[in-house]
């Protein structure tokens, strides 16, 4: 083994770049200070209000928010970002340290996290992102694609009884009496059915532009919700288009209705009624066109559940979950740009 050498550092990170570092990448194309304001209003303490100068001097509020960008991206726990942002030279590099530098704690993360999540502020990230996406010129177009999938949380093993109690809004007698239970007890999760198999946790409801897949809005609720609840409130009055899909589990006179008055057109797909199935030519000539334009909503499920994760977050309360399902559809965003550039410089 040779003397370490003074640009050998040096080295390492420009062979990191040449093997094509993803989140140099990403690193370069995002405008991380338009986040700051949003960020600091939310969770940075008041200096005036400071009782005093002496300690340790708070981590940059940048930093801990790329710190959250990596746990989405590579599914870390707060213990193991902390471990691998010590560890890897390429994490190091994104998030602008250097080995010298200390490295925020797992308890420093956590807590940043949850003074995002308490503020609600992780929705208006979203959206100031989506500011950079109209800057670059990735405006919506090709009409909204609107659905909704199943975010998964653990399971919770509550007897019949303390569920419908929890169903009810009410918490079940003795949970109470013993905190740390009630602590990981989720009363906002629900149970729902999908193809015959229970899931239990909550629904991403999103809509995604047709001609870039990338997410315009979203919401998130317990998984209960029936998808077209969220409908109406999806809706993106910015895309230049006005066609609307949606698969047949949001057609209804209703949102018909509200589609003709918003000045959309309705490309949900046709369902047939009890004991009257689609003639061929409704399937032939509606869903099946309609399909290869909706179609591509899935996609972008697809990308977020062959990431790292999957559709599992580890949150207790639909507050938390948010914040991480926000933080999910924030950095497949991030990602989507990353493609989408490349294919314009191609």
């Amino acid at each position: 083994m040779g003397q370490p050498g003074f640009f050998d550092l040096d080295k390492r990170l420009q062979a990191l770049s040449d093997k094509g570092d993803p989140l140099e990448v990403i690193a370069a194309i995002v405008l991380w200070e338009s986040f700051r304001l949003q960020i600091e209003a939310a969770v940075c303490p008041n200096p005036d209000e400071r009782k005093s100068n002496a300690g340790r001097k708070t981590y940059d509020a940048i930093l801990k928010f790329k710190m959250l960008i990596l746990q989405s991206l590579y599914n870390l726990s707060d213990e193991q970002l902390e471990y691998q942002v010590r560890d890897r030279l390429s994490f190091m590099r994104f998030l602008g340290l250097s080995l010298k530098d200390p490295v925020p704690d797992a308890t420093t993360i956590w807590l940043f996290r949850e003074e995002l999540a308490k503020a609600g502020v992780i929705k208006e990230l979203f959206d100031t992102f989506a500011q950079q996406l109209d800057a670059k010129g990735f405006i919506a177009r090709g009409g909204q694609m609107v659905d909704a999938t199943i975010v998964s949380v653990p399971k919770q093993r509550n007897t019949r009884d303390e569920n419908k109690t929890v169903k009810a809004g009410k918490t079940p007698d003795g949970w109470e009496e013993k905190p740390a239970k009630n602590q990981q007890k989720d009363k906002d999760a629900r149970w729902t059915k999908k193809h015959g198999k229970s899931y239990f946790g909550y629904k991403n409801h999103v809509n995604a532009d047709a001609k870039h897949k990338l997410i315009r809005r979203y919401s998130v609720t317990d998984a209960s919700v029936h998808d077209s609840q969220e409908f109406d409130g999806l809706l993106d009055e910015t895309n230049t288009s006005r066609e609307a899909y949606a698969d047949s589990a949001y057609r209804s006179a209703e949102s018909e209705r509200k589609l003709k008055e918003r000045g959309f057109t309705s490309r949900i797909h046709e369902r047939g009624a009890r004991g009257r199935a689609l003639s061929e030519r409704q399937q032939q000539q509606a869903n099946r066109k309609k399909s290869k334009t909706r179609a591509r909503v899935e996609h972008v499920f697809g990308a977020q559940e062959m990431a790292p994760g999957g559709r599992v977050v580890c949150a207790i309360g639909i507050r938390r979950a948010a914040a991480k399902i926000g933080l999910q559809n924030l950095v497949y965003n991030i990602r989507r740009l990353v493609i989408l550039e490349r294919m314009a410089a191609a």
